[in-house]
């Protein structure tokens, strides 16, 4: 009798679980992050298929793997808060580059594919070997520091399948670099800026530097001429 007793009490239980687990809906998503290119309608859409359950039937795994299939978002965590609460906390992905013309790269070389890329034209483009995105970017990040001591700054950075080197500032200097001792030929083209005022520089319009002991210069149309004679080297050197 007592055996039977402890049956129908597991089995009573047994049927309260299971009226639990069909009756408690879920009634709050809660959604955190800091969202630029993310939108609450799109999270919206591609949560509501797998929320319209009961609360212990919520596939938190598919839940996760649906938003981190996003293009915009980085990583998801996914949480049950009893006790008809799911708690999720969205990180969301930022580019940093373009990557050739129609997709972006993130700080650590990610690709990102938006549907339109025509919003992050600001953005400088990176063209590089594909498959080569992390090697690229951060060849890219070591020019545009050099660049930057020099308050210079580039709008588009080009690694050709030979691996040969090509900058292209936002004054619209363009800078060949070739395939060896790049970084090297860089910092003795900075170098020699030195000698030079801001309007010369700026009246620069391709640098070929992919010779071993010099480098060549095509000047703009409308550049006036420079007096090499009275330059501040020019002058040191007859003193």
């Amino acid at each position: 009798m007592r055996l039977l007793k402890i049956i129908i009490i597991m089995a009573l239980f047994t049927s309260l679980v299971y009226a639990v687990k069909q009756v408690v809906p879920i009634k709050h998503v809660k959604v955190g992050g800091e969202f630029q290119y993310l939108s609450q309608d799109e999270i919206k859409t591609a949560l509501e298929p797998l929320v319209d359950v009961g609360f212990f039937d919520a596939d938190v795994q598919a839940i996760h793997n649906v938003l981190t299939q996003m293009i915009w978002v980085e990583s998801a965590t996914v949480n049950r808060v009893w006790s008809d609460t799911l708690s999720i906390k969205i990180k969301e992905k930022h580019p940093f580059v373009r990557w050739s013309d129609n997709a972006l790269l993130n700080k650590r070389g990610e690709i990102i594919r938006p549907t339109d890329i025509t919003p992050f034209e600001n953005l400088p483009i990176l063209y590089g070997v594909e498959g080569q995105e992390i090697k690229s970017l951060e060849i890219m990040k070591g020019v545009n520091t050099a660049l930057a001591d020099h308050e210079m700054s580039m709008t588009e950075f080009s690694i050709n399948n030979r691996w040969a080197w090509k900058i292209k500032l936002t004054t619209g200097l363009e800078i060949l670099l070739g395939r060896n001792e790049q970084l090297k030929k860089l910092q003795r083209f900075m170098n020699t800026l030195d000698v030079l005022e801001r309007e010369q520089i700026n009246a620069m319009a391709v640098v070929d530097l992919r010779y071993p002991n010099g480098y060549a210069v095509s000047w703009k149309t409308d550049a006036r001429p420079i007096d090499w004679k009275n330059l501040p080297a020019a002058q040191a050197a007859n003193r």
